[in-house]
């Protein structure tokens, strides 16, 4: 079965297909990457919690950069945000993103918790 959830037009923010929640890509308010990154994990974070999962069980995440010359600035909030010893496969990239402002997106996959 297949559940939507926060859906409008254009897309919805989590869908779930039997235990695994699939978010919509997160960005973040602030200047620097740093405090995109931090604001964009925290909603991460919400929506997980929200749907019954946490950041301990991620699957996977898709990260797009606005300039992969922010590689390390981003992963200096990453590194810290992600549990030890429960890394999700990832992916990072260059992308133009919706908004000139944006420098990074994440894109969640997490399986249900219990």
């Amino acid at each position: 079965m297949i559940e939507r959830m926060e859906t409008g037009e254009r897309m919805s923010k989590v869908v779930k297909h039997g235990d695994v929640l699939y978010l919509c890509g997160q960005v973040g308010d602030g200047v620097t990457v740093a405090d995109q990154t931090r604001d964009c994990l925290s909603r991460v974070d919400a929506l997980l919690e929200k749907y019954g999962s946490s950041r301990s069980h991620m699957l996977q995440a898709i990260v797009w950069l606005a300039d992969m010359s922010d590689f390390e600035e981003m992963n200096s909030v990453w590194d810290k945000w992600v549990p030890q010893g429960h890394a999700p496969a990832r992916a990072c990239g260059e992308a133009k993103l919706a908004s000139p402002s944006l420098k990074v997106e994440v894109i969640v996959t997490a399986a249900v918790a219990g």
